[in-house]
């Protein structure tokens, strides 16, 4: 989060704020953690991975704990009445492709409960917004489908150290497409929310035009729950 950057309520927004009448673009930024269903075709993986290094009960606990977030983000989003029809959603993973409410829509169905919200908002009238370069994306899933289909110990740690090399680099030039898609598309006097996972850093390159707050602080993790899965 910018340094100096106002959390004036317990929710990160600024309560003299009312949506539709500040000027200039507003982006709600809500820092999140990825729940199981939002691994895709790596879920399975990561069930069993850390099933067998946490334990049935804590990595029930884990799920139960992330479920209950997104309760509280729904609440929060709720809360603060946004008029839809005129809301911008972008979204962590979703790459501009054309087919972005068929993504949203069939991980929503899969239980997903980021996508729950995404799919809620865009039915009463929010615009989704192809957010992600398709071929980064493709990048980040390889490298992390690799580590976790390691055949031993020493094979996952060497392809995590390769990883843990190019990670900073991928997830900068993710970050940067993220900034110019909300540049390029977030309109005069618009309001954005953005999903996005915990180690990127969009709100610190954003353009000066666009009021960032926060729904929610950022949680004070230093690595991302997505490493930490694979490890």
């Amino acid at each position: 989060m910018p340094k100096g950057s106002p959390l004036d309520s317990p929710s990160g927004l600024a309560q003299n704020r009312p949506w539709g009448l500040a000027k200039g673009r507003q982006l709600i930024y809500i820092p999140i953690l990825h729940a199981q269903q939002d691994m895709g075709s790596l879920a399975g993986l990561i069930k069993q991975t850390q099933t067998e290094k946490l334990g049935k009960r804590l990595w029930q606990e884990h799920v139960r704990a992330i479920d209950e977030m997104w309760v509280g983000i729904k609440k929060r989003i709720v809360r603060l009445k946004l008029p839809c029809k005129e809301v911008y959603v972008y979204q962590d993973g979703v790459p501009v492709c054309g087919k972005e409410q068929a993504i949203i829509r069939a991980s929503a169905k899969h239980g997903s409960p980021n996508h729950q919200i995404v799919e809620w908002l865009v039915d009463r009238g929010a615009t989704l917004v192809g957010t992600e370069d398709p071929q980064l994306l493709i990048q980040e899933y390889n490298y992390l489908k690799q580590i976790l289909l390691a055949r031993n110990n020493e094979e996952k740690k060497e392809l995590l150290e390769q990883y843990e090399k190019v990670a900073p680099k991928l997830l900068k030039k993710r970050d940067l497409y993220i900034r110019e898609r909300i540049h390029k598309t977030l309109p005069p006097l618009g309001t954005g929310l953005l999903f996005l996972g915990l180690l990127h850093r969009v709100d610190e390159l954003l353009p000066p035009d666009i009021r960032v707050s926060y729904l929610i602080y950022r949680l004070p993790f230093q690595r991302s729950f997505e490493m930490e899965l694979v490890k």
